[in-house]
């Protein structure tokens, strides 16, 4: 896609594991400009919108229809909903964990000025990483992990397949579950 190209289409939101999602088509998944994350903005059904697509693991994209944009846009769980989308360079901020946010507050100054320093896009990296695993100790470890990194001289998380499907719940061996799966 080039500067200001946009993508049209249609798709249908469907539930999966308690929440709702809408899948991009593959012809228009494959006209970013990447197989991970990509922020976006756009509309849906004529709402305003900046979010960031999630990566399958199928080489395509999806996106979690909360419920404040469920009822602003008026569409649920199986409705088809109209979408333009183009690529911007403004990633919107993560939500940072609470476990996380704890230990980034704890942590040296030097983390804490990283952290503010590098961007958003390195901030969603972050905390996917950290996000991927539903083991407890895991996660912890995770934590710890970040920043000890960000206290040496890492800004973004090594060795991580970044077009996985990070989403512990949602996913399976960092592939988006199909909705006969999460059953």
């Amino acid at each position: 896609m080039t500067k200001n190209e946009s993508i049209h289409f249609e798709a249908k939101l469907f539930e999966l594991k308690d929440q709702t999602i809408l899948r991009l088509p593959e012809d228009q998944s494959a006209k970013l400009p990447s197989r991970g994350q990509v922020a976006v903005r756009g509309t849906i059904n004529g709402h305003e919108l900046l979010t960031v697509l999630e990566p399958d693991g199928c080489r395509g994209h999806w996106m979690r229809i909360d419920t404040g944009l469920q009822n602003a846009t008026g569409i649920c769980v199986g409705d088809s909903a109209m979408l333009k989308l183009e690529v911007t360079q403004d990633w919107p901020e993560p939500v940072v964990p609470n476990d996380f946010m704890a230990a980034l507050s704890a942590g040296p100054q030097k983390v804490r000025d990283k952290w503010k320093d590098i961007t958003p896009m390195a901030r969603w990296e972050w905390i996917r990483w950290i996000n991927e695993t539903r083991n407890g100790d895991t996660r912890a470890l995770r934590i710890q992990k970040t920043i000890s990194k960000l206290d040496g001289e890492h800004r973004r998380p090594c060795c991580f397949n970044l077009s996985a499907c990070t989403d512990p719940v949602l996913s399976r061996s960092g592939r988006l579950m199909e909705p006969a799966q999460a059953k």
